[in-house]
This record gives C-alpha cells, sequence and structure tokens, in this order.
C-alpha cells in the first residue's frame, strides 16, 4: 500500500493493494465521521431484461449477511445512533456511513461486511419484491411520475437510461436469488470501489482501518465490466396520453451534454435560470406573469452518459395549449435572445451558493468528492466545477442553448378534451 497523492494537507488518497481507493479526510468541526462506498455500478450495467436489478441488490445489503440477519443489523446501527444504507443511481451504487467518531471503526466494520458478504435471505428478498412493486404501482398513480416515464422512454428507448431504476413488476418477480449473487460477485469488487472517509478521524488511522477490513479483498480474475452508455441520435417525440387528472403535465426535453462535455456548465447554469426558485424564468413568467402554473420547474441531472435538459410545468386542463406554447417560448427564447449580464450573474450566484449549501457536512463532503471520483474526475473536480461556472460567458450559454435545444421531447398528460388536440 503506497500513498499516491495528499490534494490537502489533512488528507490521504491511495490505492490498497488489490486495487481499491481510499480517501480519507479530516474535519474536526464536528464529532462525526461519514464514510461512502463506491462502486460505478448503475443502470448502464443493466438490460431490458434485468432492469431493477440493482436497486434490488442494495436495498438488500442491509438485510442479511453471513454473521447477522436484519434484526442483528438494524439493532447494531440503532444501539449506537448510527445510520447505515445503501442506494444504486444512474451511475453508482454506493453504501453510506454516519456515525459519531468513537463508534465509526464498529460501525464501518458492519458496512464492510455489508457490502462485501450480503446473504439475501429468501424472505427479505420476497419482502423486497412486494414493497418496489408497491412502489412501482404507486408511481402509475402519480400523473407527473407517467408522463415523465413516457418521456424518459421516448428518449432513451432500450438505453440503460430509459429503464426505470426500480425496473418493471415483470423484472422484479423474475430476479431470483442466484442473480442477485452473480450481480454481487460481478460488479462488488475492490478493483473498481471507491472508499472516501470525512470527518474527525486521522487519515492514517481511517487508512488503516480500510486496509484491515478490505485489503484482503481478492478481485475477480477478469476485468470489471464497463457500463454500456451508447451514444444517441436525438429525434424529434411527442406523446399525448388522455388520464382523468386535476391537472395536465407538459414536459419539454432534450437530450443533453454529458458531465464530460464542455457544454456542462454553461447547461447547469441555464437550467438554474430557467427554473430554479421562486427567481426563475419559467416560474416568473408563466406563474407569476400569466397565472398558468401550479409547478413549474426545469433540471438537468449530472450523467457520465447521454443526459437530458427538461422542463416541466402542471397546468390546469384548460390551459394545456398555453402552457406548452409558453414552456416552448422560453426555451426559444434562450436560443434567440441572450441572458443579459445581470440574469447571468445572478445565475452563477444561485449555483454556486446552494452549491457550497450541499456541502455542509462530513456526509455531502463524502457524497459528492466521492461521486466524482467515481464518475472519472477525480476530487479536484470540486474546484474545477465551480471555476468552470464562473468562466461561462453570455455568448457560450447562448451557443450551448443552440447546441442542445434542437429536436424536442414532448409528453403531454391529462383529460382526454384537454390534451387530444394536442397529438
Amino acid at each position: 500500500m503506497t500513498v499516491s497523492t495528499a490534494p490537502k494537507q489533512n488528507s490521504i488518497t491511495t490505492h490498497l493493494g488489490n486495487g481499491l481507493k481510499v480517501i480519507a479526510i479530516e474535519n474536526s468541526a464536528a464529532d462525526i465521521v461519514s464514510a461512502r462506498l463506491f462502486l460505478p455500478v448503475g443502470q448502464g450495467h443493466e438490460t431490458p431484461e434485468n432492469a431493477g436489478i440493482l436497486s434490488l441488490l442494495t436495498s438488500l445489503l442491509t438485510r442479511g449477511t453471513t454473521h447477522r440477519n436484519s434484526l442483528d443489523i438494524a439493532e447494531a446501527v440503532e444501539y449506537v445512533g448510527a445510520s447505515v444504507g445503501a442506494d444504486s443511481a444512474s451511475d453508482y451504487s454506493v453504501v453510506s456511513v454516519k456515525t459519531v467518531s468513537a463508534d465509526f471503526e464498529e460501525i464501518f466494520t458492519l458496512a464492510t461486511e455489508i457490502i462485501r458478504e450480503p446473504s439475501f435471505p429468501e424472505n427479505e428478498i420476497e419482502l423486497e419484491r412486494k414493497l418496489t412493486i408497491q412502489g412501482l404501482r404507486s408511481m402509475q398513480e402519480q400523473p407527473f411520475s407517467v408522463a415523465y416515464k413516457y418521456f424518459r422512454e421516448g428518449m432513451y428507448g432500450s438505453h440503460p437510461y430509459g429503464f426505470s431504476s426500480m425496473g418493471t413488476e415483470e423484472n422484479v418477480m423474475a430476479i431470483q436469488r442466484d442473480h442477485l449473487l452473480e450481480a454481487h460477485s460481478k460488479y462488488f469488487r475492490p478493483d473498481n470501489m471507491v472508499v472516501i472517509i470525512v470527518g474527525r478521524i486521522d487519515p492514517e488511522k481511517a487508512v488503516a482501518l480500510v486496509d484491515k477490513l478490505l485489503g484482503d479483498w481478492k478481485a475477480p480474475d477478469y476485468a470489471a465490466p464497463e457500463a454500456q452508455l451508447p451514444p444517441l441520435e436525438s429525434h424529434a417525440y411527442r406523446i399525448v396520453t388522455p388520464q382523468e387528472t386535476n391537472q395536465a403535465f407538459v414536459i419539454i426535453g432534450y437530450l443533453a451534454a454529458s458531465v464530460k462535455h464542455p457544454d456542462f456548465a454553461a447547461l447547469k447554469l441555464l437550467s438554474t435560470h430557467l427554473g430554479n426558485g421562486l427567481s426563475s424564468r419559467l416560474f416568473v413568467e408563466l406563474r407569476e406573469k400569466q397565472g398558468l402554473a401550479y409547478d413549474v420547474s426545469a433540471f438537468y441531472p449530472t450523467r457520465l452518459g447521454p443526459s437530458q435538459f427538461v422542463s416541466y410545468i402542471g397546468t390546469a386542463p384548460e390551459n394545456t395549449s398555453v402552457a406548452l406554447d409558453g414552456l416552448q417560448s422560453e426555451l426559444r427564447r434562450l436560443c434567440e435572445i441572450p441572458l443579459t449580464a445581470h440574469e447571468l450573474q445572478v445565475a452563477k450566484n444561485k449555483i454556486l451558493g446552494q452549491y457550497a449549501l450541499g456541502k455542509q457536512t462530513n456526509g455531502q463532503i463524502a457524497q459528492l468528492l466521492g461521486w466524482y471520483e467515481i464518475l472519472g474526475l477525480g476530487t479536484e473536480y470540486d474546484e474545477q466545477f465551480q471555476t468552470n461556472v464562473t468562466a461561462v460567458t453570455i455568448e457560450e450559454a447562448q451557443a450551448a442553448a443552440k447546441r442542445c435545444f434542437v429536436d424536442s421531447y414532448i409528453s403531454i398528460l391529462g383529460p382526454a378534451t384537454a390534451v387530444e388536440p394536442l397529438r
């Protein structure tokens, strides 16, 4: 084990002999230590046939190991007032830990057991299946979720980002214990894992603890499977879904740049300008001035593969056509009329301020830096992102809009009398 870098005076970044990367950062502001055990395993590793397997797998990690059942795990965590959880997302899976510093070694030991030796008990699998199916059915009763599902499927098709992270009822019922064990063996391995520990702990002791608990974990003798995130061809798309609802939903979006694209910072600023907060353009123009919106916003997820720039509005059914025109007009305006210097600066202030607020706790710092590391950006991207945002010019913002806002993907859902004319 050799220390490779030390980007900060109170931190260590190193690789263990099995390839596992450890980042330990001392932050003594509070008597808390947080850890994240990241793997670059997300929807990009799923297929239409097994979509949802990683969500099911991670939800079961805390339900039993070769040494403890779910009650043992819950009692060990709750006895010291700690928290341990697991989750999967588009581009990663993660086990999270938070505890006071005195209990960190005990709880982190439990976390490494959870990630290395899950037992996937049949009774827990059945319970989680039922909960997942309930969640899927609940989403079908939420009009925005239905409209967004059709939007996402139209944009991505068979691309992994087009799948629901929870899969389908058919997939969930088909996934067996053997499939979970196989997926765990294939993807949960030390040579593609990043462990980041932040808090009141000596970095050398943190690294030594990780080495003690995970250093003997042998990597398989084959390369870690890579995510399958093929490029996508943009094409115009519209789907109209008649459904008897109290309000209609209009979603307009575009295929957008990945996190590693030069337009990423500019599109983040445009998304913030359009849909972030009560002073955002969509809120002011469509809700405050025109009274069209119950809910209106925009978002642009950070993705390793092709992302999406999305704007949406919830409106009274009789206003659906006007709301659609309003959204289209505001998106077109970003291409045709440059932001003012004031508008650009407000967006920068907003995004950088919220970014800073998102790094107040050890857990937030561990989540952000570990995420950057697993995306292949490195922890230094924390500063690079802020530099990139600050550097965006009016011309670059408009150019990014013109490149992105080309082929629109539109999903409209609402009462038939309101939405059928918009087909």
